[in-house]
């Protein structure tokens, strides 16, 4: 099967719905008899050769690839309106909210020339990393907020690390120490000379992060 061209522009939610709409009227038309008259057979391809069949062929294919293409974005405009993976299995035709996710993971662009099984492997190995990342980080929430709590009482730092010392100091305020993992590595690039230790600190972070991901991975492709 064909699948859908992942660099193809976005339809608006509107269009979309407004051409399915008559689309599917369309489809409904065409199956009804004229009024009033006997259902005729459908008029012979006698004498025209196979040309004009082959034609309603190819443009059968070319609006089948195309709607194809929009279901990606049906299904993220129905989550971002709140729908849950169970709202969406009736819809998509599948038995589970398992199978709803699966069908939208494979329909996503992801990679150039990777195919829609590869995409719902690379989702579930990077969700699999972020696990490994996330218990590592539950493990050494003391440590962690005693190096985001170090960080965020700096004072003098360039005016463009407000973004980034405002975002760990709400993380800094979650329960969860796990959130204090990306905003700390965000504030690194914004230290001083005379802020070394402090990234040496987030240095280590990153490259044990980075080296827990690689090994989940590694686990996973063995």
């Amino acid at each position: 099967m064909t699948e859908p061209d992942p660099a193809a522009t976005p339809v608006p939610f509107s269009a979309a719905a407004a051409a399915l709409e008559a689309i599917n009227q369309s489809v409904r038309d065409a199956q009804q008899p004229p009024a009033h008259t006997p259902a005729a057979p459908a008029p012979s391809a006698a004498g025209s050769g196979p040309h004009p069949a082959l034609a309603a062929l190819s443009t059968l294919r070319e609006v089948r690839e195309q709607l194809a293409g929009w279901e990606s974005g049906l299904i993220e405009t129905a989550r971002g309106e709140g729908a849950s993976w169970a709202d969406l299995a009736g819809p998509l035709g599948v038995a589970s909210r398992q199978a709803a996710e699966r069908r939208y993971l494979r329909l996503r662009p992801g990679a150039p020339g990777s195919t829609g099984e590869e995409r719902v492997q690379a989702t579930r190995d990077t969700r699999a990393a972020d696990r490994t990342v996330t218990a590592w980080a539950r493990d050494n929430a003391a440590d962690l907020r005693r190096l985001a709590g170090q960080v965020a009482a700096l004072t003098g730092l360039p005016a463009d690390a407000a973004d980034a010392v405002g975002a760990l100091n709400l993380a800094l305020g979650h329960d969860d120490a796990a959130r204090l993992v990306q905003p700390l590595t965000e504030t690194r690039a914004h230290l001083r000379p005379q802020d070394a230790d402090l990234a040496a600190h987030i240095d280590t972070l990153t490259r044990h992060t980075e080296q827990l991901r690689q090994n989940t991975h590694g686990q996973r492709s063995t």
